[in-house]
Parts: C-alpha cells; structure tokens; sequence
C-alpha cells in the first residue's frame, strides 16, 4: 500500500470511523441472531435442519474471505471497505425472506461470504492505524463490535416482544445500518497500493507466520463457542440449576468479555501482547478448571466469567498479529479470520459430540487444555510486534545521519 502521511488527527478521525464500522458490523450479527426463532418458523425447517443451515454463514466466511485481500488492491482499501460494508448491512435481509432449508442455506451462505470479506477488510484496516499510532486499538476495535452486536440484539429483541415481522424489522436495519456504515467509511484511512505492487493471488494459502498466529486463535475461538453455546446447558444438566440462571451464565461470560476488550487496549500497551496473552490464557484455564470441578452455580458461573475475561483479547491480538506478519496484511489476516470461524463452527458440535459420548465435564477438560494452549503459545504474537514510541521516535534521526 501506497506510504501516505497522515497526521494525528487524521488518525484519530480513522480511529473513530473504523470504531463505528466495527459498531455496524456487530449489530448486523445481534439483529440477526435474535430473529432466528421467527426465521426457523417462516421457512419450517426443524432444529436439525436450522442447525445445517447455521453452518452455512461459517462456510460462505471461509469461502470468501481470501477475496478481500483482491478487492482491496483492486478499488482501495476505502471504497473496498464501503462496497463490502454495505453488502454485508443489505444481506441481512436475506435469511427472513427464505420459504424453505434450500433458499435459507443460500442466503445463509450469502450473509457469511459478505460478513467475512467486510471482516477482513476492516480488521485489515484497523492494523493500519493502530500501526500508525504506535498504540494499540484492536482490542477496543472489537469492544466495540461487542457493543454493536448488544444494540442489535437488544433492538431485535424488542421487535420480537411486539411480534414485529422480521422481514420487515430487517428491512429498516438494513437500511439504517447502509446509511451509518457508508457515512462511516469516509472517514476511513483511503490506502491504495502502488504503481509498482502486483496484486495479491485470487487464492492463496496464508502464509506459515498467519498458521501459527491462527492457531492461537483457534484455541481462544473454541473456548467461546463452547462457553457462549453450552454454559446455560452445562449449568442445567450438570448442576441442575434454574432456567434463569443457567442463562445468567451465559451473560456473565459475555459481559466480561466486552468489558476486557473495552479495557484491553491500555493493558496491551503495558505489558505488551505476548505476556497480555499468556497472563489471559492462565485466568482462562483456572476458569475451565473452576468448570470443571464446580459443585455448585455460583463456581461455575465464575469459572465462565474468568473464561471470557482470559480470551477476551486474543482474537484482536491475532488479528493485529497477522496484519503485521507480511507484506500483504489482508491476505494475513483471512487465513487467520479463516482459521478462527471454523474454530467458531466446529466447537459447538465438538462439545455436543464428546459429551453424547461421555459427559459435558469432560467436554469442558477439552476446553480447559486449549485455553492452557494460550499460555504456551502466545509468544508467536511477537510476529510483526508494533515499534515503541521510543524506537520510532528514534528513525528520524537515524535517516538524517544516513
């Protein structure tokens, strides 16, 4: 990408339209997700059948995701991040108008292919200034996406409790959220490549740096899955606790997460990804112990808070990671995002099916042995690490005595 000079704020400006991108995107995924009750209705499909259909936003992501790095290179980073924005704010139409498992499954795929590319162009984005600031942002970026994602949720909640039909619910926040979207990224750093780069392959493997960055990805992801989708059940069956709070689990796992990565961003810069990482991997397994071994609600529920308090940041970190690895930090970060959503599709069924064959304690031991994963492999986060303040300061004056 072409090496333009902005000043600080012009970055603060990009900071903050990339902030509201990430809002966006997240508030697509909470309207959605509050609304699939009425879509399974709709088009009559059974909880088997939704549940293939669910794949499917997985599978169009990892599908789609390596054509973001293209389009970039293509059209710019902001009119690609607009095109792609906006196709993603439009597809959540899609799924509430599908009569059948057929029509659903294609608009599913449809959403999941628009949510990957804008994925990946927005994170790819965000690297960008959290680089040029010399300070971390990521973390925040995706507390923001946290919150995005609890105003969609609780604004399709609404529509749910006045018996709103969702396609037309999805229709207004479609529009709404184009509107908010389109609006934000002008304000995004517009990043072009030069003359002289040849552009990225259609597909590629990620490179060997992205894998491993990936790998701890895969580890934080799985965990996040498996606590978002079985701690109200693991409560319930295990610990034969009440309906109401089996599901304040679930929100306590959740909240913690949003609040960490809110705050993520100052501890990073303190103490750096690595040991942020590795500190983040040692609360997240004493929480899948405290799981593991619970007696009673109240140590499960702490051991699930500790779980989204320690993996709260490692996907921001990998991200901003991968951005940092190459020369193409696109194409970096989908083959991590690509790694990490199929973390987030097989680790619900993962834990279903170990515990068919045993029991969700011993599901959870899974879990408790990849976030220990966090610990001891968090020092590949080093790849690309940001220059301090201090060694950037520092280069002016070295080109001055060249």
């Amino acid at each position: 990408m072409s090496e333009v000079v902005y000043d600080k704020s012009e970055l603060r400006r990009a900071r903050y339209a990339v902030a509201t991108v990430f809002a966006v995107h997240g508030a697509v995924t909470g309207s959605f997700a509050t609304r699939v009750p009425w879509i399974q209705d709709h088009a009559s499909v059974s909880a088997g059948q939704l549940g293939l259909a669910l794949a499917f936003p997985a599978i169009g992501a990892s599908v789609a995701m390596p054509l973001a790095s293209g389009i970039s290179h293509r059209f710019g980073a902001r009119a690609a991040l607009r095109g792609l924005l906006a196709l993603w704010t439009l597809a959540l139409v899609l799924p509430s108008l599908a009569p059948n498992l057929l029509t659903l499954c294609v608009a599913l795929f449809v959403y999941g292919a628009t949510a990957g590319m804008s994925d990946v162009a927005m994170n790819a984005l965000g690297v960008e200034v959290e680089t040029r600031l010399d300070k971390s942002i990521m973390s925040g970026l995706h507390g923001w996406w946290s919150a995005g994602a609890l105003i969609g949720s609780a604004a399709g909640t609404l529509a749910a409790h006045l018996g709103s039909d969702a396609r037309l619910h999805h229709a207004l926040a479609a529009v709404a959220l184009t509107l908010i979207g389109v609006a934000a990224c002008q304000g995004v750093l517009d990043l072009r490549p030069t003359e002289d780069e040849e552009a990225p392959p259609r597909f590629a493997l990620p490179p060997r740096s992205a894998l491993l960055i990936g790998a701890v990805g895969f580890c934080a992801v799985f965990a996040e899955g498996a606590s978002l989708d079985w701690s109200a059940v693991y409560l319930r069956d295990v610990l034969g606790s009440s309906a109401g709070v089996a599901a304040a689990s679930t929100t306590g796992f959740t909240l913690t997460m949003a609040l960490a990565r809110i705050a993520g961003d100052k501890v990073i810069d303190r103490f750096g990804p690595v040991r942020t990482v590795r500190v983040g991997g040692v609360l997240a397994t004493l929480g899948g112990l405290l799981v593991v071994v619970a007696d009673n609600a109240v140590v499960a529920m702490s051991g699930f808070a500790l779980l989204g308090l320690g993996i709260a940041v490692v996907v921001p970190l990998c991200f901003a990671a991968a951005g940092r690895s190459g020369p193409n930090p696109a194409q970096a970060i989908a083959g991590v995002a690509t790694i990490t959503y199929t973390s987030g599709l097989i680790a619900p069924s993962a834990i279903g099916t170990i515990a068919d064959a045993s029991s969700l304690v011993v599901s959870f031991c899974l879990v408790t042995a990849l976030t220990f994963g966090l610990v001891a492999f968090a020092g590949v986060l080093r790849t690309g690490a940001r220059q301090s303040a201090e060694v950037a300061s520092q280069e002016p004056v070295q080109r001055a005595k060249s």
